[in-house]
């Protein structure tokens, strides 16, 4: 998830993890591996080819993102609209939103580049809202009676965070100065950590993961559904309390006593203490839920939404970043890897984007109604 500092090279690496780096940006080079031609890594807005490490689209730096790396647009699978589903299938737990007068985004942005702000309102209409992010068990019905493939299963691999990598996995493939986030053979939602992990670490209870922007569209058209809007997103996840940092308010997590969400404490990415009692994903009824009864809007995992990733922005650099993140899609809320010190978005008004076939073991997904 966090911190993707632009350094030279891709190469293939053990699975214990590199000296943590810093934000900074020095100049890409080029690398020599030819044993991952289909991997690429997104760091600070440049996409690494396997045995040529170049540009995305543009060939120019702009890039600041931080939180999910990216599969080759080469590779992409085609992006399908949500479209609205003919059945509504309202099994699963939620919650109605009343409409009206919605704000989103923020009076204090915190990331500049990001488009956190400024503070808008738009009206929305009333809405349902899953109360918590889409579980295993919630994803097993659907592949079960659908047949339903991920695209991490068609790729064959998924990222992994490095010290989820079970031991006897060979050697994995990182890139430097973001060496926390492996490229895992055989990972996928079953498979969270890798081939043979669904025993150990597969939980019914949790948030499926290793699902991209597709995956969860199709899901969404499943259960009579559709992927939130950023605006019905944040809107829910206030709870009515305008614009406040986090869904209880403003009171910041910290690493000592304050654990009102699932994200990191200690030093990332080498240690984390786990203080909150979770090392990865915790269930998704877990902490307590905001004012309109949703748990989770931040922190555990980052939520796909339906928007396209867009920041109106005319600094040069903001738009070269953008150019690169054509056709992204927005994630909300962070996830267990966030932390303040390395990657502050696990607040409302934070956002990032992926492409929309990217999978990793902190992306997953809520979906929401329409009523009427």
């Amino acid at each position: 998830s966090c911190g993707t500092p632009r350094r030279r090279g891709i190469k293939p690496s053990g699975n214990a993890p590199l000296p943590q780096g810093g934000c900074a940006s020095p100049k890409i080079g080029r690398g020599s591996s030819t044993a991952f031609k289909r991997w690429v890594l997104r760091s600070a807005g440049n996409v690494y080819h396997g045995s040529n490490i170049v540009l995305f689209a543009t060939g120019r730096e702009g890039m600041v993102t931080c939180c999910s790396p990216v599969r080759n647009p080469s590779e992409s699978a085609s992006t399908e609209a949500p479209g609205r589903a003919a059945q509504v299938r309202r099994k699963y737990a939620s919650s109605e939103i009343p409409g009206g007068k919605a704000v989103f985004g923020t009076a204090n942005p915190q990331i500049a580049g990001d488009g956190e702000g400024p503070l808008r309102s738009k009206r929305l209409a009333a809405f349902r809202m899953g109360a918590t992010a889409v579980t295993n068990h919630m994803f097993s019905e659907f592949v079960e009676e659908t047949g339903h493939v991920t695209e991490a299963e068609k790729f064959g691999w998924s990222f992994v965070f490095w010290s989820d990598v079970p031991r006897g996995v060979p050697a994995t493939h990182a890139v430097e100065g973001v060496e926390w986030w492996r490229k895992v053979e055989g990972a996928d939602w079953r498979d969270i950590h890798g081939p043979g992990t669904q025993e150990s670490v597969w939980l019914p209870d949790h948030p499926v993961v290793h699902v991209s922007w597709n995956d969860a569209v199709q899901f969404a058209r499943w259960a009579g559904g559709r992927l939130p809007t950023e605006a019905e997103w944040e809107h829910a996840a206030r709870g009515g309390r305008g614009d406040v940092r986090f869904p209880w308010g403003d009171e910041e997590p910290n690493d000592s006593d304050t654990f009102p969400c699932n994200v990191w404490q200690g030093d990332f990415p080498n240690q984390n203490t786990c203080a909150d009692g979770w090392a990865a994903t915790a269930p998704a009824q877990s902490f307590d839920p905001n004012p309109y009864g949703l748990f989770n809007m931040v922190g555990n995992v980052w939520e796909w939404t339906a928007d396209a990733y867009r920041v109106k922005s005319l600094k040069r650099e903001v738009r070269r970043r953008l150019e690169a993140m054509r056709g992204f899609k927005i994630l909300k809320g962070g996830s267990f890897l966030c932390h303040r010190s390395y990657c502050y978005r696990y607040r409302i008004a934070a956002r990032t984007g992926s492409s929309p076939d990217s999978t990793t073991a902190h992306q997953g997904f809520r979906i929401a109604w329409d009523i009427g």
